[in-house]
């Protein structure tokens, strides 16, 4: 197998991280009648922050775990309670009482069957996963349908495949945060030039979430090599974390076993799904819009280009803002003239530029957007571009 691997590091190693990972990991199919939520309020009333514990209980109402509940998890279970979240998190602050006896309240006469995602090992070497001193941390709060598909399985399944390719993967960028996994990869061969001195590559997508916030998800990727922006391609395959629900009225542990027998099916198809992005022709089509995006000029001002751009996306007042930096960055990256009138092809790298300095979870979407931008059909670039 070739290397895969950017500055620092080979995809070989992150999937060995990514498995030591999987030893301290831990699910539960739990009623939610057998859990109790509960806020440990902060010492400090200035500085501190209150934060949530998951107490699950055995069948005389003993304790038999304790798991400190991430920010994430939180959010999930505020949505599971049709709570908003900023209203979830001022309750959690402020008035942590009503906020226990809310969740408690539905848990009790709802009484539906949860799975809890935890990190449950306390002997951790690795800095990045320290455990609290209580039995673990709950990492999601999902439906029991949830099918466990986890970033070790969807490692070795793409590995193979990118391993033995002619295209030469090296790593863009690799995140693995509390929502998701991201790597994005390009290729060292499969490059074309889209027009005046724009060199492109080929680059691939992967990405999951063990923890609710999305599908497993493979797509294509445009590289601008001069400046690293990412477009991501309209070509997208997603397959869903769900599975049949799990039997039983108590809760109990997911074996691996039984994941394994989930998972098998949908290893076998990533691995031939992830083949045919790596191939070329997606790419080549690609380059040839951007050639072509290269002649629709803009002919409004370039302010008045991007507040168009944020109507027709309907993008929010932050990320209009955040796309004309990226238009004001592209622009001086390029060299260009005060005289010289943007272009489509110009929108989309202005948009690809923000995804450079984003959070990691908010990558795709300016990726994407990009993506969008290119294939925006003439009616709705008309109202970007020309004057009403």
């Amino acid at each position: 197998m070739r290397h895969l691997e950017n500055e620092n590091r080979t995809l070989e190693s992150m999937l060995k991280d990514i498995q030591a990972q999987n030893s301290m990991k831990q699910d539960y199919i739990a009623p939610t009648k057998e859990l109790q939520f509960r806020t440990v309020e902060s010492d400090d009333p200035v500085h501190g922050t209150n934060h949530s514990q998951i107490v699950m209980e055995a069948d005389h109402g003993e304790p038999t775990k304790i798991l400190n509940v991430n920010q994430h998890c939180f959010d999930q279970i505020a949505q599971k309670a049709e709570i908003a979240t900023p209203t979830a998190r001022r309750l959690q602050q402020n008035y942590p009482k009503e906020m226990d006896n809310l969740i408690n309240a539905i848990w009790q006469k709802e009484n539906s069957k949860r799975m809890i995602r935890t990190f449950d090992k306390t002997s951790v070497t690795n800095p990045r996963f320290t455990l609290d001193r209580h039995n673990g941390t709950a990492r999601a709060f999902l439906s029991d349908k949830f099918k466990t598909f986890d970033n070790s399985d969807l490692l070795e399944s793409a590995l193979p495949t990118l391993g033995e390719s002619d295209a030469c993967w090296k790593i863009v960028n690799f995140a693995n945060t509390d929502k998701k996994l991201y790597i994005r990869l390009k290729s060292e061969v499969i490059q074309s030039d889209a027009g005046v001195g724009d060199l492109m590559a080929h680059g691939i997508g992967i990405s999951n979430s063990e923890t609710g916030s999305g599908s497993v998800a493979v797509f294509g990727i445009n590289w601008t090599l001069a400046c690293t922006n990412g477009m991501q391609t309209e070509n997208v395959t997603r397959k869903a974390h769900i599975t049949s629900a799990r039997d039983g009225d108590t809760w109990n542990v997911l074996t691996d076993e039984t994941k394994r027998a989930d998972n098998h099916s949908l290893k076998l198809q990533l691995r031939d799904i992830v083949s045919s992005y790596a191939s070329r022709d997606a790419f080549d089509e690609n380059i040839e819009k951007m050639k072509r995006a290269k002649e629709d000029v803009v002919d409004v001002p370039m302010n008045e280009s991007v507040e168009n751009l944020g109507k027709v996306l309907t993008l929010s007042k932050k990320e209009t803002s955040n796309v004309l930096e990226g238009l004001l960055q592209t622009i001086g990256q390029s060299g260009y003239e005060q005289s010289q009138k943007i272009n489509r092809a110009t929108l989309v790298n202005a948009c690809t530029a923000v995804g450079n300095t984003a959070d990691p979870d908010n990558v795709d979407f300016w990726q994407r957007l990009g993506g969008k931008v290119l294939n925006l059909g003439k009616t709705d670039w008309n109202r970007v571009a020309m004057a009403s």
